[in-house]
Formats: C-alpha cells, structure tokens, sequence
C-alpha cells in the first residue's frame, strides 16, 4: 500500500498516534509499518530506550530501523542522569510539534505507562530539585539503608510512602527530595489540579496472546545475547564502577541488567542468569498488560480527546478512519 500523504494544514488537525503494549509485543515493527505509511515520525516513549548506554539489552531500534524512519528520544540521554516524566514529556511535546511543523505525523512508541498517562493526561509540575539535596538524599540512603530511608519518608510524607515500596528506590527518592527542598510533601503537590493538553490522542494497544508475548520475552533475550547484551553490561558496569554511579540510577534497573552482571563476575551460571532475566522480563509485561487494563482512558463520548483501539494486527481503511 502506497505511503498516505496529508497536508500541513490537515496534519494540524490530526491527532497523535500512541502505540502501547508490553515489552516484545510488537509495537515496534507496528510503529515503522505505520511511518512509511503516514510519513511519520517515531517518537520514543520508553523509559530505557532513551539511553545512550544498553542499546542491545534495552532493544533500542537498530541502525537499520532508524534508517528506515525518523526516529527521536532514542539514546540521547546520559546512563548517569536519571531523568523524569515531567522532563520527557516537555522533549516529546518538542519533537511533536517539530513533526506536525515538519508536515509529518507523531507516532509516539512505547509502554512505559507513567510516560504515555502524563503526556495524554498533563502533569502536575513538581520544582526542580538543587543538586546539593539530590546528593544528600542518595548519601542518607546509602547511610541507613532502604528501609530506614523509606520510614524516613514516611515519617514527613505517609501518604506517598505507603504507595511505595522501600524497594522502589528512585521514586522514594524522589518524594524524600521534594519535602527535603520545597517543605511540602509530593502527595500534597500532586493533588494539585492538572491542565491536560488539547492535543488528541489515538491509541492502537498492542497486546499478543499471553503465551506467545512470554514465548517473544524469553526469544528476545536469547537474541540479545547473541548480539552482545553481556560484553555492553559489562561496559556499563566498569564505568558505573569507577564513576561511582548510584545504584539507584534507572539504567541499572533494565531488565536484565543484574543477572547480566552477577553471570559476568561469576556470581551466576549462565542457564540460571538466562532463566532469571526472562521470568523478570515475562513479569514486567504482566505487570504492563495490567496497566494497560486499568489506566487507559475508557470514554463512551464518540468524540473522545482521547480514543483507544485494540490492534488486531490488520493495517486496513478501518484502522486509518480511527487514526485520522
């Protein structure tokens, strides 16, 4: 089917494409079917893939698929920042409106949910964070420990530390800093109301059948390995090391990621390594589908803001009717 052209005029009234779905469900190969079509741009929204580091183990987009279509917020952030939602969401408005400018359509590709949910729904803005507190909220954690740091929390925010697990180490973190600087606990902040954009939004959920998304889950990593996940790991390991990296840096927490490590220092076989990594990747996309159930808008306004369709793996003149 020959690529469908609109105009810039037209392409002003389109809403942006979101596909969703789990880890190794296919939204990928969707996205660049979809581009070549449209003429569209492929706007990343996972929150591992805007790495530089871990482009194997993280499944970034090969040099082949970004030949093939634009693609933007792919590895263009530092292992040592670890970035937010608010700051992602602003780069993706950017790189949207730089394709509706660029007479091309936003198809906006990922399933980190917290992402896609505040870019469609608005977020509340939080105040940046000075460094000297982010410093001093990594060193009190290493200090006392995750469960003394979370019993902090919960002692000036209780409300945001029973949501989170002492475990969850970069949003403990997080609430712990923003009472630490803005004397106002993160929960309070949140209620405050948020403005949701204009811009409308057509989201295509790509979810296989439960067994073959854990058969893709656990053929994937398999595939990584092949391709060198264990020698980038090891990369990202020496430089954690010797930059002195806070553990609980997002990169560190790719799926993965330990099992990688504990095999190449010898803390692991290989077979229980690989065991390992796929049961944590087959669970997030448990926990991804979970999401996907619950948190996308269910509207019964025949013009929603925002509209979600289950892809049925058909790109037909009824999937074009729901995107435009």
């Amino acid at each position: 089917m020959p690529a469908r052209r609109l105009s810039a005029v037209a392409l002003t009234d389109q809403p942006v494409i979101v596909i969703a779905g789990p880890t190794a469900g296919g939204k990928s190969g969707l996205g660049m079917d979809l581009a070549e079509r449209l003429d569209g741009v492929i706007i990343n929204a996972d929150s591992m893939q805007v790495y530089r580091d871990l482009a194997i183990l993280t499944a970034r987009p090969t040099a082949a698929d970004e030949a093939r279509v634009p693609h933007c917020l792919y590895g263009d952030r530092d292992a040592a920042a670890a970035g937010s939602a608010a700051e992602w969401v602003k780069r993706a408005e950017a790189a949207i409106a730089a394709a509706f400018a660029d007479s091309k359509r936003a198809i906006v590709v990922g399933g980190t949910g917290f992402y896609l949910k505040a870019l469609m729904e608005g977020i509340v803005p939080i105040p940046l964070i000075p460094a000297d507190v982010r410093t001093r909220s990594r060193s009190r954690r290493r200090e006392i420990g995750d469960i003394a740091f979370h019993d902090e929390l919960a002692s000036r925010d209780p409300e945001m530390a029973a949501r989170l697990n002492p475990g969850d180490s970069q949003r403990v973190l997080r609430a712990w800093e923003v009472v630490e600087a803005r004397g106002r606990a993160l929960s309070d902040w949140q209620r405050d109301p948020t403005r949701a954009p204009e811009t409308r939004f057509r989201v295509l959920v790509v979810a296989p059948p439960r067994e073959e998304l854990y058969r893709n889950c656990d053929r994937r990593f398999i595939d990584m390995l092949e391709a060198g996940a264990v020698e980038e790991v090891m990369l990202l390991a020496d430089r954690a090391d010797a930059e002195g990296f806070d553990p609980a840096l997002p990169i560190l927490k790719a799926l993965g990621y330990r099992q990688l490590l504990a095999y190449s220092r010898d803390e692991m076989s290989l077979d229980s390594a690989i065991a390992a990594a796929q049961q944590e990747t087959r669970n997030y996309a448990k926990r991804q589908l979970t999401w996907l159930r619950h948190q996308l808008p269910n509207d019964t306004d025949p013009h929603p803001r925002i509209a979600v369709k289950q892809y049925n793996y058909v790109i037909d003149d009824e999937l074009f009717s729901f995107m435009s």
